[in-house]
């Protein structure tokens, strides 16, 4: 039986997010194909949301954006880091060829990055993306900064262009560069809410309303996590890495619970825009306060999805950098129902899409 190799970004958690959900459908939709996933994405993150039937190896095919924390990007060094990374290209190339073939692969799925696309192409292999966005669009805001980038947005529109199948997913940008597209739903489904678990863990007040602070990074000055600590009316979290020690905002570890039972158990998300919480915050029906992104070509999509799908409130860089959330807080309390509701069950069209390629 061929296995199924799944390639998987680590530019931040969404994409593993989503591409967890819908390993998780392949697994239940065919209980013995194997699978094989390659990522860099911390081994803890990916092994408490796949069941150990799935195989997880590490591996770095694309270098994404090169972040300051979870808002700022540091483009100087992200077009150093990738043009070091293409340097080693037909090394990387022919090393994923070489190991698609000697682990009998039947279909390359990958989110989002082009070596390993370009490997499976290069022996026959079909191909399938999946993301709501590809690198050459995201690249393409920084040429003006950069006219190397110009080089990578060719490299990956070429494989893009080669590639079987490409499976949409929403929030997405037209991704013209791929000839055969299928639109999915939304892929997240709700979390189970552990409040009570969370509260005997941390000593969190149950009974005021909870807020999770959901980046990966946020470089916050002393002051303003001492800010922070001060908002007496809520209870205030992170999950790590991101952590705060002798403050009062509570770090929970990624073993206590899946990240989506925190968003369930939480009253309001406060977050940048991203494609994995926006849906996890859809999925759970939570309210997002949202801040602003530089550098971010995918900023404006997600904030009309949050727009329509959200109850939501807007803060701020310099409020959210300051610890200042009251205001957003409170607006975000009052804030309308959301308008219109998304279809759901992306994941179990997708891995309905993948089982179905010749392979």
């Amino acid at each position: 039986m061929k296995k199924i190799a799944y390639y998987i970004t680590a530019h931040g958690y969404g994409h593993g997010a989503r591409s967890c959900d819908i390993l998780n459908a392949l697994r239940e939709a065919a209980p013995t194909v194997p699978i094989l996933v390659k990522t860099d994405l911390p081994s803890d993150f990916m092994t408490s949301r796949l069941p150990d039937s799935i195989e997880v190896r590490p591996g770095a095919f694309d270098v994404d954006l090169i972040q300051k924390d979870s808002i700022q990007v540091d483009l100087d060094a992200s077009i150093e880091t990738i043009a070091r990374l293409y340097e080693r290209e037909e090394q990387l190339i022919a090393q994923e060829a070489a190991c698609i073939a000697r682990e009998n692969i039947g279909v390359v799925v990958a989110d989002i990055p082009a070596i390993p696309l370009a490997a499976a192409q290069r022996g026959g292999i079909p191909t399938v993306a999946t993301s709501n966005f590809g690198w050459d669009w995201i690249y393409s805001e920084f040429v003006g900064h950069d006219p190397r980038w110009e080089i990578y947005i060719e490299k990956f529109r070429a494989v893009y262009a080669k590639t079987d199948l490409l499976l949409r997913q929403p929030f997405a940008e037209p991704m013209a560069a791929f000839p055969n597209r299928i639109d999915l739903p939304l892929l997240a489904k709700p979390g189970t809410a552990c409040r009570r678990r969370i509260a005997e863990t941390t000593g969190a007040d149950p009974g005021k309303p909870w807020v999770l602070l959901s980046f990966t990074t946020l470089n916050l000055a002393a002051e303003a996590v001492e800010r922070i600590s001060r908002l007496s009316s809520h209870e205030v979290f992170s999950v790590e890495p991101l952590e705060w020690p002798d403050s009062n905002i509570h770090c929970l570890s990624r073993a206590l619970a899946p990240f989506t039972d925190y968003v369930a158990s939480c009253d309001v998300v406060v977050t940048k825009p991203g494609f994995g919480i926006v849906s996890e915050c859809i999925a759970n029906g939570k309210p997002i306060v949202y801040s602003d992104r530089k550098n971010f070509l995918e900023y404006p999509i997600l904030v009309d999805a949050i727009e329509r799908y959200c109850r939501h409130a807007f803060i701020p860089n310099a409020a959210l950098y300051a610890g200042d959330l009251e205001r957003a807080l409170a607006a975000v309390a009052t804030a309308p129902e959301p308008a219109e509701r998304i279809a759901r069950g992306g994941a179990e069209r997708a891995a309905l899409e993948i089982l179905s390629v010749p392979g």
